[in-house]
This record gives structure tokens, C-alpha cells and sequence, in this order.
């Protein structure tokens, strides 16, 4: 299913770059009309506004909107003004930024880009901070979770509709003897006897196989193994992982298995969490609305519906305020 947002009719980058300036011109800021024009136009649309402002006005448009906004509904026009590997560079970035990393947000992107994103992303990403994402990712992140952003950061995962349901079965029996059928899949090994040096080895084997298996083989792959492994194991791969795993790496294995069973609900309990309870995530928040608003957001859309039995436009209305609030409304739709 599509995105909300889609290119505009009769697109005139003149008449909206006219429209934004004279927006911003004067005495206050007109908000109406700047969250009509990037609410309503595609990304590549918004593009060609960016650099056609600056062909007929010899400024640049984020420069100018940084004058006239704050707080939220600033940050949400400039996320809207960029490329999509752009922003998820850029987010990224913000992910490793200071004390501490945001696993989630750094999951999040790495478990929903394809192989080619991931290679946009990190180009793009060297671009615009002259650094190595993967060189950063290695300095900020620690252990077996560490392991796991590697390789997905390989954008080197098996694209395709060819199943081998052989193989399916042996991947899942793999999973099986990795988790639930072992002392214990403790990523530090810990649930090992003290000494025993043969079942330590044993045990880092069958994790070894376990990041190979959900880094590397298709998503249509996948779904099968999750199937087998539910009829070998007795019970859902998602349960056996809560089990046996634990902080990062279980959030991460979660991750991949739940973008690979549906998408949709994945981002849709995704953008649950971002608003629930007390306060909002707005960095969670805006990253997913952006970033999948031409994508499949009307699916998500569908899922929250399903899940929770409101609609995302009901929740947003809810936990957010303002401009910020009438733009999020705009793209959603």
C-alpha cells in the first residue's frame, strides 16, 4: 500500500517557493500556509522548492524558516526539506550523539532499510559528517549488539522470492539448538558452567549462526524459518528470544523478526511506544511519520487502527500541541 503523501497536481515550485516567502515576510509568520505547501507536496516535490528558493531569492529556505520557527514544528520542516538518506544519516547521528546511544532509533533504521538504503545512507552519511558510520557505530555500541549492527550495516542480506524449504528447516533447527534447546543463550555466557570451555564454544557457535541467520537470508526466507522453528521449538521465535536474551540484543532480534513478519505493525506499535504513557518521544515520532509518509504509511495507519482501536490521527491529536500537531495531521492525512 502506498504512503499519505504523494506529488502534488500542477506543481509549481515557483508559485510555492512565492507562497513560503511571502509566509515568512513582514511582520509574523504565517504557519497555515507553510504547513499547506511541505504538508501536501512528495519529497521530490519539496527538493525542487529548496532549490528553487534559492535560485530566485539567493536564500536558503531551512536557513530562513530557522529565523521564523521554533521548537517541534522547526525540526519537522527541516526533516521535511531534506533526502531521505539525508535524514536518516542525519538521525543516525543524532542516535550516537553525546552520552549514551539510542539503540531503538538505531535498530529501528538498520532493521527497516533494504540493502540498497543502508548503502545510500551510509554514503550519504559519510558525506555530510567526513566519517565512517560503521567506524562510529563500532566506538558507540558494545558486546554481541555491536555484532549485530555490523552486519546489518553490511546491506548485504539475500533479495529475492526463492525459497528453499530444506534449507528453511535446517535454519530453523539452527535457531532451535542457538536458543531454547541449550543451557541457555546468554550472550555473555554466563549460563555455562564455570570452566567448561567445550559448551563456550559450542555456545558462541550456535550465536555465531543465529546473527548469521536473521543478518543474512532473505525476509520470504525467513517467514518459513519462523514457521519451522514454531513447529520444532513448540513455540514463536519472538517468545523463545525474550527468554533467552536480554537489553540490546533482544531488542535488536525483536526488531528484525517483527519488521519481517509485517512491516505495517511493526512501525504502527512502533509509533505506539513514541506516544504512550507520559510525554512523547518526538525524535521516534517524527522519524517514522517522515520517513515512511511515501512509503506505506496508509498501511501502518491501518495497523494502529487494528491494534489499538483508535486512529494514529486520534493519538497525535492527543499527545501533541500546535503547529507541530496541524503539520503531523497534514502528512498523515
Amino acid at each position: 500500500m502506498p504512503g499519505t503523501m504523494s506529488p502534488a497536481d500542477n506543481f509549481s515550485p515557483e508559485a510555492d517557493c512565492k507562497e513560503l516567502r511571502n509566509a515568512m515576510k513582514g511582520l509574523g509568520t504565517n504557519e497555515a500556509k507553510i504547513i499547506n505547501v511541505l504538508g501536501n507536496r512528495s519529497r521530490s516535490q519539496r527538493l525542487e522548492i529548496v532549490l528553487q528558493f534559492k535560485t530566485m531569492y539567493g536564500k536558503d529556505l531551512v536557513a530562513e524558516l530557522k529565523s521564523e520557527l521554533s521548537a517541534n514544528f522547526l525540526r519537522l520542516c527541516k526533516c521535511l526539506l531534506m533526502s531521505l538518506p539525508q535524514f536518516l544519516a542525519k538521525e543516525l547521528k543524532r542516535a550516537m550523539k553525546g552520552s549514551g546511544t539510542d539503540e531503538r532509533a538505531l535498530v529501528e533504521i538498520l532493521v527497516g532499510l533494504d540493502n540498497k538504503g543502508i548503502i545510500d545512507v551510509k554514503r550519504c552519511y559519510k558525506l555530510s559528517f567526513e566519517a565512517e558510520l560503521e567506524r562510529e557505530v563500532v566506538s558507540e555500541t558494545s558486546g554481541d549488539f555491536k555484532r549485530l549492527a555490523i552486519s546489518l550495516l553490511q546491506g548485504n542480506r539475500l533479495e529475492g522470492d526463492v525459497v528453499d524449504k530444506e534449507l528453511a528447516k535446517e535454519d530453523a533447527m539452527e535457531l532451535f539448538n542457538a536458543g531454547i534447546n541449550r543451557f541457555g543463550t546468554d550472550e555473555s555466557n554466563q549460563s555455562q558452567p564455570v570452566g567448561n570451555f567445550r559448551n563456550k564454544l559450542l555456545t558462541r557457535r550456535y550465536e555465531d549462526r543465529f546473527n548469521a541467520i536473521l543478518c543474512s537470508r532473505s525476509y520470504k526466507h525467513l517467514k518459513m524459518v519462523f514457521a519451522e522453528y514454531k513447529l520444532v521449538a513448540g513455540e514463536d521465535i519472538e517468545k523463545s528470544i525474550r527468554s533467552e536474551m536480554s537489553g540490546e540484543l533482544e531488542l535488536g532480534y525483536i526488531s528484525i523478526v517483527k519488521k519481517i513478519k509485517n512491516t505495517a505493525t511493526y512501525f504502527a506499535e512502533e509509533l505506539y511506544k513514541s506516544m504512550k504513557g507520559l510525554g512523547t518521544d518526538d525524535d521516534q515520532l517524527i522519524r517514522i511519520i517522515v520517513w515512511r509518509s511515501e512509503i506505506d504509511l496508509v498501511e501502518i495507519k491501518g495497523a494502529f487502527q487494528s491494534l489499538y482501536g483508535k486512529s494514529l490521527r486520534e493519538y497525535i491529536k492527543e499527545d501533541t500541541s500546535g503547529d507541530f500537531k496541524n503539520l503531523l495531521l497534514t502528512i498523515v492525512k
